[in-house]
């Protein structure tokens, strides 16, 4: 989906009003995307976007989680990528400063690491804007040695 109007208002009830009902209704317009289902199946695992402890602890639930677990909950891996630092939110960020606000964010988890080697990841998000979030996952998944990184979100910022 474009991340415009009617969107933009149900993305936020899901993300901060404490209504994850959504996440059932996202997923499955996520699973009906153009060559998404193929990519689904194809890949070994399923990796939300991590939140930090303090995001979390604001929402009470990681809505990237959320998707993972309604597109596949047999794929979801919740614990092999890990924020290791609380950042500012992107969307509160100008571009420039969203694509070095995350350097360093990541990690994959210790006792992780082997079992994503050769894996056929999946990154999921709720929001893609500059894709400074998921380049960032990405990049310290290949160098754990996922063979192949692709991401599936719900909406992306109109460019």
């Amino acid at each position: 989906m474009a991340y415009v109007w009617p969107w933009t208002s149900l993305i936020a009830q899901f993300k901060f009003q404490g209504q994850a009902s959504w996440a059932r209704h996202f997923a499955l317009l996520m699973q009906n995307a153009p060559f998404a289902a193929d990519a689904i199946e194809q890949a070994d695992a399923l990796i939300p976007i991590p939140l930090s402890f303090q995001r979390l602890a604001e929402r009470g639930y990681n809505q990237s989680l959320m998707l993972s677990q309604k597109l596949s909950s047999k794929k979801t891996h919740p614990h092999s990528l890990l924020r290791m630092r609380h950042t500012p939110a992107q969307s509160s960020l100008p571009r420039p400063e969203r694509l070095t606000n995350l350097n360093g964010a990541f990690a994959v988890a210790p006792l992780m690491a082997s079992k994503l080697r050769g894996q056929r990841v999946m990154l999921i998000d709720d929001v893609m804007t500059s894709g400074a979030t998921l380049e960032a996952a990405a990049q310290v998944l290949k160098q754990a040695g996922a063979s192949h990184v692709c991401a599936l979100v719900f909406a992306r910022t109109p460019a």
